[in-house]
């Protein structure tokens, strides 16, 4: 069985416009959870940790897609430099040892 990862570095899908991007990334968020395949982990990067927390615009298709089993996963040094650890309300927070286990297991990896 493949394993595929996902790996999200910004609230923001592309460069330019900020706001385009942040539509962009629930655009594709929902489509993930609407996809009959998923991948089997998410992991979130930099400022991208930010769409676990309770102020995500998001929260509905991350919760799906964990519900549908995908592991969502949270940088332990993004969360710690923005201060948000109490604000995650989905996925689990890990250090890059295991981010980096994830990686190497993996046989797909996609960086939208």
């Amino acid at each position: 069985m493949t394993k595929t990862t996902v790996i999200l570095h910004s609230e923001a899908l592309g460069r330019g416009s900020d706001e385009l991007g942040k539509n962009m990334t629930g655009a594709f968020l929902r489509k993930l959870w609407a996809s009959a395949k998923k991948p089997d982990t998410i992991i979130f990067y930099n400022s991208a940790v930010h769409l676990l927390t309770d102020k995500s615009l998001f929260l509905d298709a991350l919760t799906g897609l964990s519900k549908a089993g995908v592991d969502l996963v949270a940088c332990q040094t993004c969360i710690g430099f923005f201060e948000i650890e109490k604000k995650i309300v989905v996925g689990r927070i890990v250090d890059m040892t295991e981010i980096v286990s994830i990686l190497m297991k993996s046989d797909t990896v996609i960086t939208p």
